[in-house]
């Protein structure tokens, strides 16, 4: 078997690849390296069934090799990368979509498109499930994330039907893990360097939104159970387990055993106030739940993060 995957240098990417070559598949990384890292890659580069291809995907790319799984990671994700590359995130979402759309029905291949709790926007429902349409405000600094992903699932969904291609669809709710770039500019990268610094803590508003973190490995396990499944409409992969931004920086500080204090900044146009999946389809299609709690799962990326820091 042979998987192509765009983005394979970013955080999730890279934990692809090492998955699907554990499995015994070829893997072709592809990434323009906007927000990704090659270091990311470093220990699969010696391993004869990996090769990295340096292209951005919203360019046409051709591959001869036969290939057996398209899956779709590459977007800038975080506020601070799509608020700094917008027109970059919605050519990713919609060209570069097209583009691995168009190699997966050439080769025939199985496709998997990486969409995002973001089409959710600020949610009138809670928790979300997939059937929930979204209150996404398109002309928002958000927007071109949001926009692109809902686009990305529309398209994706349309070559399905049109045809036949095997696709399928993960809307992804806040997931961490070792890889998470320090300069990421969301929420738990943002709290681990502060209070390992001992700089402050931004909390944004009075810290009551809340949000569901789930852990990398989680994730990997839902996409690799999907991908063989005869099933083409969004699936929900998160962690149920909601918590406060607020709470969220008291337990970051703990676990560092940092005394940073808190400070609290004017909340960011269109944050969402909730975010929290509703896994039923998961759980009755897959047979998947997150495995690892939220005390394992941040001492692990905690762990990663002294080193990255020295600390």
């Amino acid at each position: 078997m042979r998987t192509l995957i765009t983005g394979g240098a970013g955080f999730i990417g890279s934990h692809l690849c090492e998955r699907f070559l554990a499995e015994g598949h070829e893997v072709v990384a592809v990434d323009n390296m906007i927000t990704g890292d090659l270091a990311n890659l470093d220990h699969l580069r010696t391993n004869p069934r990996f090769r990295f291809i340096g292209h951005d995907i919203s360019n046409s790319l051709k591959v001869k090799e036969k290939l057996d799984n398209v899956l779709h990671f590459a977007s800038p994700a975080s506020p601070v990368d799509y608020l700094e590359h917008p027109i970059p995130t919605l050519k990713v979402g919609a060209l570069g979509t097209h583009n691995t759309l168009g190699l997966a029905k050439t080769h025939g291949a199985r496709y998997l498109l990486a969409s995002t709790s973001e089409v959710y926007g600020d949610p009138l429902e809670h928790p979300q499930k997939e059937s929930y349409w979204g209150n996404v405000n398109p002309i928002g600094v958000r927007g071109c994330y949001d926009e692109a992903k809902r686009f990305a699932e529309s398209i994706t969904m349309a070559y399905h039907r049109a045809h036949g291609v095997n696709t399928h669809i993960i809307r992804i709710f806040n997931t961490y893990g070792e890889r998470m770039r320090l300069n990421d500019g969301r929420v738990l990268p943002n709290f681990m360097y502060q209070a390992l610094m001992g700089e402050p803590l931004t909390v944004y508003g009075k810290g009551d939104q809340t949000r569901s973190f789930q852990y990398v490995s989680d994730l990997v396990e839902g996409i690799w159970r999907l991908l063989p499944i005869d099933y083409h409409e969004p699936v929900n992969l998160g962690n149920p387990a909601e918590i406060t931004i607020l709470e969220f920086a008291e337990e970051i500080r703990k676990l560092a055993g940092s005394t940073s204090e808190i400070v609290y900044r004017p909340i960011p146009q269109d944050d969402p106030k909730v975010r929290q999946p509703d896994i039923t389809r998961a759980r009755q299609l897959l047979g998947w739940e997150p495995k690892v709690g939220r005390d394992e799962g941040l001492k692990r990326t905690m762990d990663f993060f002294r080193r990255k820091l020295g600390k």
